[in-house]
């Protein structure tokens, strides 16, 4: 039986959120593959600059590009430079968030519309511009959300709208853009250990999963390449979460 896996060597991909975390890692992941890179960032220039060198040694194309996802204008900006720099896109990844906390009465209005502008409205609007960079030669558009989509975190309540439109942005995007442009989600579980959080603590929150251990970014990089590689999946939220989902 031949395959009908996509091949991603010599395809472009924009991964926001990719100079740290893991952003970073779906970004180097992607390249590890064959592609070429777009490394998306807003304040972390010395860690931008870190991962550029890291994919150009891998022997692909790369270059950063700084924007503030809060303004539209800088949104246009970036995919206009994408589509004069690398004349394509194939993948576009979502992984840009930002993760406040708060009590529902002390959350202000700047702290809600900066969740929901930088969670919610800039997937939308990049996904937007990407579709239409893609083209008739089609593409695929991956989110990342996080399990708050599914039931809401008490101490994160604006971050856990913004996810929770994120998961039907994806649902919506997959049947609007079908059958030229795939578009599926992952929820990762626990990833990344906070300084909030001791080891030992941190083992804890990992004994309490099905799985019994924490996740590593490079978990959520491989099921990136997975969506991107399978052409029959579209409007799918995968969980990368030890089964927390379950709990």
């Amino acid at each position: 039986m031949t395959s009908r896996t996509i091949e991603l060597k010599g395809k472009t991909a924009l991964v926001t959120g990719s100079a740290r975390r893991i952003g970073r890692e779906i970004g180097l992941e992607l390249a590890r593959q064959g592609m070429n890179l777009i490394i998306h960032h807003g304040s972390s220039d010395a860690e931008a600059a870190s991962a550029l060198r890291e994919a150009q040694a891998l022997g692909v194309q790369a270059q950063v590009i700084k924007a503030d996802l809060r303004d539209p204008g800088q949104i246009s900006a970036m995919f206009a430079q994408v589509e004069r720099t690398m004349g394509r896109l194939d993948v576009l990844v979502n992984s840009a968030s930002v993760f406040a906390s708060g009590a529902f009465l002390e959350v202000t209005l700047e702290a809600w519309q900066s969740a929901l502008a930088v969670n919610l409205t800039a997937p939308f609007l990049c996904s937007q511009h990407a579709a239409r960079l893609m083209g008739e030669q089609g593409g695929t558009i991956i989110n990342i959300l996080d399990l708050s989509a599914y039931a809401p975190w008490k101490s994160y309540p604006h971050h856990s709208v913004s996810k929770a439109g994120l998961k039907m942005l994806t649902e919506v995007m997959a049947l609007s853009l079908a059958p030229r442009i795939r578009v599926n989600g992952i929820a990762p579980g626990p990833m990344l250990r906070d300084e909030g959080n001791s080891p030992e603590q941190w083992e804890r929150i990992g004994q309490r999963l099905p799985l019994k251990h924490t996740g590593d970014p490079a978990d959520v990089a491989r099921a990136v390449t997975f969506l991107a590689t399978e052409p029959f999946i579209t409007g799918a939220i995968l969980q990368v979460d030890g089964g927390e989902l379950l709990l």
